[in-house]
């Protein structure tokens, strides 16, 4: 706790200079053993999570194994330096790679120029201070995405479990193509791969009910729990470890059952620059022919790559009770996926599942990622000969047993009771998802903008009708509404079979205005007083309140609340003495020509 205490504090104190800009100068000249113990043991469980998630999700986005791995350290040794959340870990991920399989075509050149120009989109969004932007995504489009994809991700793993060979990766294609095939299923296949999801499905049980283990309680009891806890914790190295070992009894007997990861080559990437054109049959294929391959993938990827990050770097700061810098985020990202690219990474971004891992094991600092990456890169160096020996089956089980938690069934429920029509954007994005994961963000984002777009032309007006017909707008107005507002004012005032005294625009939910609403306003004073009718304001805002004075409007009057202008019923002078501010001159600069009477 007292650890904890000391991050917390070391992160909301003002970093000026270079200490803003690189976090680790916040928290290293604090480091103590204490602190290094915890992350020690933190960055050995994350890493033990990550090769085995990493080389069943290079599978998932199309790639050889190895990219898997690739992918894996170089976000962790950048976000030491550059991040400002001590739980988060990058590295691949389901979603990320169920996007690089779309947009890259199953080719690792096209997937390392992804990963290098997402992070120089993610740099200059971070450089630009643009991450309001990720929050034009909103949470039924992301619900959509991620429960969609659970289901793509995880029927895509089933022809691994039943053993079957040649299925193709579009999911109606794939569905249709498993259930014909069906009776092809290798039954070792089938019987191991449904008992590795069982296991992690077991093991994942055990630790969410396992009881905390209490200081007082005797060392047996207490080695106890962090034995099981951490087998618990590490389920998918201790199940992918266990059926190499399998596979490989199978192999030392003559006979072999199960489909073989195969051979993965042994050594590290080399540092290099991502190529930026591509060696193809019928000769090279240039750069931008390969950005207009990727198309609308180098919006979307960066994108939800920045979006899944901040979320996760948020919801666990929330938790963990300190701060982080949004921006600063979008900083690591950018520089994260740059340098992966340099070592034939894939997009990553952070992982919630790993993220998760690692604040429950107590990680102190981001250091716990530099243990993760020198894991990974031991693994490359020394280890990739024994992943031959992984079957498929389990590699499977380990992505779906990730993903299934992604689907919220719960959440179609709740937008029907708490707002039926966000219903819409979640069953678009959710639907299309399915055809092509493209169509589905981007129908969904604009079904999105379009509801926003429709509740800022069309306003809640409140209207009380009587000798004094009061109006009240139930929010700020901006062009789009003007029209809506002139109508529900016109409607009522004109053409009411007996027509109101005067009429008062209550403007105290209005923040602001534009130019084209304060225009709007000027023909609605001119068609008003054509009728003999006045229209005062009341409890205008201030930055409102000078808008409409800079106008000079013909006729403009207001009051300071709405009892003071209820007891006005001339249009000059109100009855009980409260005279309102008006302005009577022409406002030629104001309205376009045609318009001045």
């Amino acid at each position: 706790m007292a650890a904890q205490g000391t991050w917390q504090r070391g992160q909301s104190c003002g970093c000026p200079g270079v200490r803003a800009k690189l976090p680790i100068l916040r928290w290293l000249p604090r480091y103590s053993l204490a602190w290094l113990q915890l992350d020690l043991m933190a960055g050995l469980t994350v890493g033990l999570t990550v090769v085995p998630q990493a080389l069943a999700y290079a599978e998932v986005a199309g790639l050889p194994l190895q990219y898997g791995l690739y992918s894996s350290f170089m976000g962790c040794f950048v976000y030491c330096f550059l991040g400002t959340a001590k739980d988060v870990t990058l590295g691949p991920t389901a979603i990320m790679s169920l996007l690089v399989s779309s947009y890259a075509f199953h080719e690792p050149v096209y997937a390392i120029l992804l990963t290098f120009l997402s992070g120089c989109i993610q740099l200059a969004m971070g450089l630009l201070h643009l991450g309001f932007l990720l929050d034009f995504i909103s949470c039924p489009v992301i619900k959509g995405f991620t429960s969609a994809a659970s289901i793509t991700i995880s029927f895509n793993q089933v022809k691994n479990i039943l053993g079957l060979q040649g299925i193709p990766r579009q999911f109606f294609l794939q569905v249709y193509e498993t259930l014909r095939r069906i009776g092809e299923t290798r039954a070792g296949d089938a019987v191991f791969g449904l008992a590795c999801l069982a296991a992690l499905a077991g093991l994942r049980v055990m630790k969410s009910h396992l009881p905390q283990a209490a200081c007082a309680e005797p060392l047996a009891a207490r080695l106890s729990y962090l034995i099981v806890w951490t087998s618990a914790t590490a389920r998918n190295a201790l199940v992918v470890l266990f059926a190499g070992l399998v596979a490989y009894s199978f192999q030392v007997m003559g006979s072999q059952p199960l489909t073989l990861t195969g051979s993965i080559p042994q050594g590290l990437p080399p540092f290099q620059l991502p190529h930026f054109s591509m060696a193809a049959p019928n000769g090279t294929i240039p750069f931008w022919s390969m950005v207009e391959d990727m198309g609308v993938g180098l919006a979307v990827v960066p994108l939800m790559g920045l979006l899944e990050t901040v979320a996760i770097a948020k919801a666990f700061a929330s938790q963990n009770d300190y701060r982080i810098d949004p921006n600063q985020e979008l900083l690591a990202m950018g520089f994260a996926n740059i340098l992966g690219s340099f070592v034939s990474s894939y997009p990553i971004t952070g992982s919630f599942g790993r993220t998760a891992v690692n604040a429950q094991s107590g990680v102190c600092t981001p250091a716990g990622g530099l243990i993760t990456g020198t894991l990974v890169l031991l693994s490359l160096a020394y280890l990739t000969s024994l992943f031959y020996y992984i079957p498929k089956a389990a590699l499977a089980a380990v992505i779906i047993s990730a993903v299934v938690p992604m689907f919220d069934a719960g959440i179609f429920r709740r937008l029907w009771r708490v707002k039926r029509l966000d219903l819409v954007p979640l069953c678009v994005t959710f639907l299309l998802c399915f055809w092509e994961v493209q169509y589905g963000i981007v129908a969904g984002v604009l079904v999105s903008g379009i509801l926003l777009l429709y509740s800022i032309a069309r306003p809640p007006i409140k209207v009380s009708e009587g000798d004094v017909l009061l109006v009240q707008p139930g929010s700020s107005l901006h062009f789009p509404a003007i029209e809506c507002l002139r109508d529900a004012v016109c409607s009522r005032a004109l053409a009411a079979a007996s027509p109101p005294c005067s009429i008062i625009l209550d403007c105290c939910h209005i923040s602001s205005i534009d130019y084209t609403v304060v225009v709007g306003l000027a023909e609605l004073l001119q068609e008003l007083h054509k009728h003999g009718l006045p229209l005062a304001f009341c409890s205008l805002q201030e930055p409102v309140l000078q808008v409409l004075l800079s106008a000079d409007l013909e006729g403009f009057q207001h009051f300071p609340s709405r009892e003071e202008a209820e007891q006005c019923r001339g249009a000059e002078v109100g009855v009980s003495g409260a005279a309102p501010s008006t302005s009577t001159s022409e406002s030629s600069l104001l309205l376009p020509e045609g318009l001045i009477q």
